[in-house]
């Protein structure tokens, strides 16, 4: 087992390495074709390969919504199976995160809670690799307040650390019946820079592939960099839609993308980094395109 994840781990990071490899080259043919389109000098680094590029640019042929630049391949083929989301939490949680940690299950069909205990991230991540799991939530706490959720793809990676705030219980939301079950559709908006649409790939492969006729919606909704988290279920009242908010409701804000799991820690390549102390900070938004 632990040579097969060796040689799994192995021949990951090869693909990884060969696609940024060939994103690098597709720049490179990008910048080349801007300038002979604008007619412009072509940039000093390019002109001793122009011709070779050039001519690579005549057989080049993207397929319609093939975007090429998979940085990570491991959703690639999610979509296909239902994913198994294990969730747990800090060590010696309060009661607010243990029910926290039940209301997101529900918020996520499928997904399972799991005590943690004493066990060790490593034994954990171990276990979850193990049995099948795709992705390990991890809530953490602050003075009973939670503050910081954790999500890690497995078996490879990547990993998304979050801040959450206003974290609001579905008995705290009111008027509410049942919780529901269904699988729900998606509202990613605002999510539109780079950065952006790959924090939503890493929230969206959470859920499975909701039927038709599902009545309930989850948005992720982006406002100045900051996630809102809503759940909903709709009627239809004739020509008109009737929403209801059922609960959970948080916001989340992205701050480190490390390309390993959970359990690598610091020895996992960091992909993104939240830099709060730089002169244009407050102007920036990271996560939409305007």
């Amino acid at each position: 087992m632990l040579r097969r994840q060796a040689r799994e781990r192995r021949e990951y990071l090869q693909r990884r390495a060969r696609e940024q490899q060939q994103q690098r080259q597709r720049e490179r043919k990008e910048t080349l074709r801007r300038a002979l389109d604008e007619n412009r000098l072509l940039p000093t680094e390019l002109r001793h390969e122009a011709l070779a590029l050039q001519k690579e640019l005549e057989f080049d042929f993207q397929a319609p919504g093939e975007t090429g630049d998979s940085q990570d391949d491991e959703y690639k083929w999610a979509g296909l199976e239902p994913p198994k989301v294990m969730v747990t939490t800090s060590r010696d949680p309060s009661a607010r995160l243990r029910l926290f940690a039940k209301e997101l299950c529900l918020l996520l069909p499928g997904a399972r809670r799991m005590n943690r205990g004493r066990a060790e991230l490593g034994a954990l991540v171990a276990a979850c690799r193990a049995a099948g799991v795709t992705d390990l939530l991890v809530l953490h706490e602050t003075r009973g307040r939670p503050d910081g959720l954790t999500v890690s793809h497995l078996p490879h990676g990547p990993t998304a650390h979050f801040t959450l705030s206003g974290a609001v219980l579905r008995q705290e939301v009111g008027g509410l019946g049942g919780a529901p079950l269904a699988a729900p559709h998606l509202l990613l908006l605002h999510l539109d820079s780079t950065l952006g649409k790959r924090v939503g790939t890493i929230l969206k492969h959470l859920f499975p592939v909701p039927r038709p006729d599902s009545r309930r919606v989850v948005t992720f909704a982006n406002e100045d960099d900051v996630i809102l988290v809503r759940n909903h279920v709709y009627r239809r009242r004739g020509r008109t839609v009737e929403l209801e908010e059922v609960g959970p409701r948080f916001q989340l804000r992205p701050y480190l993308i490390r390309l390993g799991t959970l359990d690598q820690g610091d020895a996992a390549d960091v992909e993104w980094r939240w830099h709060p102390y730089t002169a244009t900070a407050p102007k920036r938004r990271l996560l939409s395109a305007t």
